[in-house]
C-alpha cells in the first residue's frame, strides 16, 4: 500500500508578491483554508497518512501549521469559535508529518530527489499544493492510486489543454489502453505550441515508484536551468512504464492569480456556502 506522500513546498511563489515575501504561497487561503490543507485532505483521503514536506527558507509557517497552537486554542476553548478547528484538528491526529529542506531551488525533479531521505525504498504520492483539484466523488490522487494498485507502476494525471495554454505544461503522448488511461511514450516540458506531442498536459498529481530517484541523481538540468521531473519520467517511461489518467474532476491553476481567484469563487459558491447552508 502506499503509505506517503511528498509535498513540494519549496519555492518562492513570486506570482504573488508581495503577498508571498513573508508567507508561503502554500499557506494562501482559498475562503477559509490554505492551499496546503486541500492537498493533505487529498492524500489522506487516498490512504497517504504520512506527510513528507520537502520545505525551504521562510516557509516555517506550513510547520507550524500542522501542529497544536496551545495559546490559540486555550483561548477559543469552550466557545463557537472552537467548530472552526475542526477540520485542521482532524488532519493532526490522522497524519504524521515529516519535513526535509530544499537547500536550492533547482526544480521539481530536485525536490522530489530531495524527498528520498523521508520516503525511502516505497512508492509514493506527489501533490501539488498550488494545483487545487475538486471532484465529485474521489479525489484525483485516489483515482491515481487505485490505478497504481492494479499496474504497479508510475501513474500521472493528465487533462486536456488548449494551445494557447500548453507552453505552461509538461505534455504527454501516448497509446490510449482504457478509455482515459495512456501508456507514455514521449514527454515535453512546456513545449511551443507548434512543438507539442498532443493536448495533454500533466497536473500536479503524481504516483511514483522509487526508481524515479535513481533516475533524478542521473538527470542533467534541462528547462531553465533546472532538474525537471518531466526528463526523468520520460526516461522512466523509455525504461519501463509509466500511464497517464485523463483524471475526473476539476483543476485550478492557484499558482497563477487569475487561477486562484477562480477558485476561491468556485470553492465559496459550490463547496463552503452548500456546507453551511447544509
Amino acid at each position: 500500500m502506499i503509505k506517503k506522500c511528498i509535498f513540494p513546498v519549496a519555492g518562492y511563489g513570486t506570482r504573488f508578491l508581495p503577498a508571498t515575501k513573508s508567507m508561503p504561497k502554500e499557506m494562501l487561503p482559498v475562503v477559509n483554508k490554505p492551499l496546503v490543507q486541500y492537498g493533505v485532505e487529498e492524500a489522506l483521503d487516498a490512504g497517504l497518512d504520512e506527510i513528507c514536506l520537502v520545505t525551504g527558507r521562510g516557509k516555517r509557517a506550513i510547520n507550524d501549521f500542522f501542529d497544536i497552537s496551545y495559546e490559540l486554542e486555550h483561548q477559543i476553548a469552550g466557545t463557537e469559535k472552537e467548530q472552526y478547528l475542526s477540520s485542521i484538528r482532524d488532519i493532526i491526529s490522522r497524519a504524521k508529518f515529516a519535513t526535509t529542506r530544499q537547500s536550492e531551488m533547482r526544480g521539481l525533479g530536485h525536490a522530489i530527489l530531495t524527498g528520498e531521505l523521508l520516503v525511502g525504498s516505497e512508492p509514493f504520492g506527489v501533490i501539488l499544493a498550488d494545483d487545487l483539484c475538486v471532484c465529485d466523488e474521489q479525489g484525483v490522487m485516489s483515482q491515481l492510486v487505485d490505478i497504481y494498485n492494479r499496474e504497479r507502476c508510475a501513474v500521472i494525471a493528465i487533462q486536456e489543454v488548449d494551445e494557447a495554454n500548453i507552453s505552461k505544461f509538461g505534455v504527454i503522448a501516448g497509446k490510449e489502453v482504457e478509455p482515459g488511461l495512456f501508456v507514455v511514450n514521449d514527454m515535453v516540458e512546456k513545449p511551443a505550441p507548434e512543438d507539442a506531442p498532443s493536448n495533454l498536459a500533466i497536473i500536479g498529481r503524481y504516483v511514483l515508484t522509487p526508481y524515479i530517484f535513481e533516475i533524478l541523481r542521473h538527470t542533467p538540468p534541462g528547462k531553465n536551468g533546472e532538474v525537471q521531473l518531466t526528463d526523468a519520467l520520460l526516461t522512466m517511461a523509455r525504461t519501463s512504464k509509466v500511464l497517464a489518467y485523463k483524471f475526473k474532476g476539476r483543476r485550478f491553476d492557484c499558482g497563477s492569480v487569475d487561477g486562484y481567484v477562480e477558485a476561491t469563487n468556485y470553492v465559496y459558491e459550490h463547496i463552503y456556502c452548500a456546507g453551511r447552508d447544509a
